[in-house]
């Protein structure tokens, strides 16, 4: 017998989007990361000699882009997080804006010669929205081959990046947009294989903040249980 889903209170909803969309601490984090992306890029070209042959891969989500909006949209009308119809709408009609430090970081690969995948899981059909987004923005190479959308898995993407170049640095906010071995994955295996690979995070792996998606939110709380006094 299939264990039904976790009903999410709505106070848990509203303080995960609160933090991911109103705090300092998150908008420091995301600065940090690509902070530390940036230190990283720098020395691997510099290693190298040049930024021929390398490249970023980057998801686009929570990692380039806030959509915290529609994340609040969404909580509002009591839609699931991952309403489909909701999100392809935002995809096209949605204005997100720029995570700090995002800008700078791309632009400084761009002019290093590093080549730029945006490897995502937005919906193929609102490609092109996703490219004007990115334009619109001003990102640097958003190209329609750079710009790997919702179809093969993520893992087939970035291998299909790797045949041509050298995959210096990943970026994502979710364990799957680093390596094959974590989709699908439950709870426990990801902290297993999260263990496994801890040698590549902050490596050539850097993980952003998101406070209001993942495996984890079906997961039950492990309360402190107290001693009894009296």
């Amino acid at each position: 017998m299939t264990t039904p889903p976790r009903r999410h209170h709505p106070s848990e909803r509203a303080i995960a989007i609160r933090y991911q969309q109103r705090s300092a601490e998150v908008k420091a984090l995301q600065r940090q990361c690509y902070a530390l992306a940036t230190l990283r890029l720098k020395a691997a070209v510099q290693a190298n000699g040049t930024g021929k042959g390398l490249a970023v891969v980057s998801d686009i989500d929570e990692t380039i882009l806030d959509n915290t909006a529609v994340m609040a949209h969404a909580m509002t009308l009591g839609e699931a997080m991952d309403g489909f119809e909701t999100w392809k709408l935002w995809e096209r009609e949605g204005a997100p804006h720029l995570l700090p430090g995002a800008a700078d970081f791309f632009h400084l690969a761009d002019r290093l010669g590093v080549t730029i995948f945006y490897v995502s899981d937005r919906f193929e059909e609102n490609k092109l929205a996703t490219i004007a987004t990115l334009s619109r923005l001003g990102l640097p190479q958003v190209h329609a081959d750079h710009v790997l959308l919702f179809g093969p898995p993520k893992a087939e993407r970035r291998a299909a990046v790797e045949r041509d170049h050298r995959v210096i640095l990943h970026l994502g906010d979710t364990l799957h947009d680093f390596h094959g071995c974590f989709a699908d994955a439950t709870l426990e295996d990801q902290h297993r294989l999260a263990e496994d690979h801890a040698d590549r995070f902050g490596e050539d792996w850097i993980v952003f903040p998101n406070a209001a998606h993942g495996t984890w939110m079906e997961a039950e709380l492990r309360p402190w249980d107290a001693p009894r006094r009296g």
